[in-house]
């Protein structure tokens, strides 16, 4: 695990603030929390899923060859390795085009990566990646995009709060086991006490 911490470490370290080997080491925080709940998990396939899932992540990278060659190092069985790649396949939200997650693993990886993204923490790394990519703070006219293809998701480059009605806001109600909803409720209370402050101050209310 050490070792492919710093070899996941040297990749990350390469990616904006938001996908930083920070997020990793609180998405792993976050798997430690519902594993504990979860006791029929395989913890290794989840520690080492978490340190992997964003490796070939599509907004960095266009190809596999790097997660490929992390896992084809690990002293694991081909099945082991073809569940960590099932695991990480089926975290991404896609657009909400997303790959049901059909083991227990594959839900405490979607559900720790996704509380990431939303309370006091995603709040900040949907800015970092807002700014790294030159987004808009905010659009008033940008209309709410409810059905889009994965391409779509990707492509349109959005404002940042944007961002919070079209999948932020979404995630509570598709978290995936008990721990990881309860974690959940206070992170999305969170995002609508800010984005309600952030519309009254941008309209003078505040």
């Amino acid at each position: 695990m050490d070792q492919l911490k710093q070899a996941v470490k040297a990749v990350y370290d390469q990616f904006d603030a938001s996908h930083d080997f920070q997020h990793i080491e609180r998405v792993l925080q976050n798997a430690e929390a519902i594993l504990a709940t979860e006791p029929n998990a395989d913890h290794e396939i989840v520690r080492i899923a978490v340190l992997l899932h964003d490796v070939s992540d599509k907004k960095y990278t266009d190809t596999k060859d790097e997660e490929n060659r992390l896992i084809d190092t690990l002293d694991l069985t081909e099945a082991k390795k073809r569940h960590i790649r099932d695991v990480i396949e089926s975290v991404s939200f896609n657009g909400g085009n997303e790959l049901p997650a059909k083991t227990i693993e594959a839900k405490i990886v979607r559900d720790a990566d996704r509380l990431d993204a939303i309370g006091a923490i995603g709040i900040a790394r949907t800015f970092a990646y807002g700014g790294a990519k030159g987004r808009k703070l905010y659009d008033d006219e940008e209309e709410t995009r409810v059905n889009m293809t994965e391409e779509e998701y990707r492509t349109k480059n959005t404002a940042s709060v944007t961002h919070f009605y079209e999948k932020l806001l979404l995630l509570k109600d598709l978290m995936t086991t008990e721990k990881g909803k309860q974690m959940a409720e206070e992170r999305h209370k969170f995002m609508i006490i800010f984005l309600e402050q952030l519309k009254n101050e941008r309209e003078g209310k505040a």
